[in-house]
């Protein structure tokens, strides 16, 4: 039975979406079939991976039977990406949960990109999902959303939510410039499943598509984090 992830944030600059297509590589690089369903109606996955030039189908043409399910699906090498219409219009989460059915026969893991904030497109994307994953900054503002961001999850039916930490700096957090690893645990409400460095690659993502690879200073953070998904028990260790 197909993985299916949603990834979100209470709050927009957290790094939401590179995290979610580097979770997508990282679990394609560990042998998945995986695709990443855009729910962002700023359409911002398919510029990371090099293929907007490529779109001509969205899910939205999926849901009003314009085109099949493949038709949508674009080959972005290591995984596949389902495209977002630019207007969610009066699509329901019945209608996503049965789209994903569709999907998830052809795919180990799904992995859905929320916008920002908790609005419909947010509903959308939990819609189908099993596992939530919340982004979140090492800040008491970001941390705030993010327990927002969880509760809401829970609410719309996700059983199982996560927290990852992105853009953290050892050096700033020691000097109190930023949250402990524990305030935020204690802050959020929500269990820690990894903290993603501060990286370059990852925050210039959109100027070098195809960006993630085995010498990212994020790249075993985040293959870590694929595999403590996938029930592994890997240590959290943040160095």
């Amino acid at each position: 039975m197909a993985k299916r992830i949603v990834v979100a944030s209470g709050k927009g600059g957290v790094g939401k979406t590179t995290l979610a297509l580097a979770l997508a590589l990282a679990f394609a690089r560990r042998g998945k079939r995986v695709l990443l369903v855009d729910f962002d109606d700023l359409r911002c996955a398919d510029l990371l991976l090099g293929v907007a030039d490529r779109v001509v189908y969205d899910w939205g043409d999926v849901l009003n039977k314009n085109c099949e399910l493949n038709d949508a699906l674009l080959d972005a090498g290591a995984i596949s990406l389902l495209p977002c219409p630019t207007d969610y219009g009066t699509f329901t989460p019945a209608q996503v949960r049965e789209m994903m059915r569709g999907y998830a026969q052809q795919f180990d893991v799904l992995i859905f990109d929320a916008p920002a904030g908790i609005g419909t497109g947010f509903s959308l994307a939990c819609a189908a999902a099993r596992t939530g994953i919340v982004v979140a900054l090492p800040d008491p503002t970001s941390v705030r959303s993010a327990c927002r961001t969880a509760q809401e999850m829970e609410s719309q039916g996700v059983k199982e939510t996560r927290l990852i930490l992105n853009r953290a700096v050892k050096r700033d957090i020691r000097r109190g410039l930023l949250l402990n690893i524990d305030d935020v645990i204690d802050r959020s409400e929500v269990q820690l499943i990894g903290i993603v460095p501060e990286d370059r690659a990852l925050r210039y993502a959109a100027m070098k598509p195809g960006f993630f690879s085995p010498d990212a200073i994020s790249f075993l953070p985040l293959s870590s984090i694929a595999g403590r998904l996938e029930g592994e028990n890997i240590p959290l260790i943040f160095s």
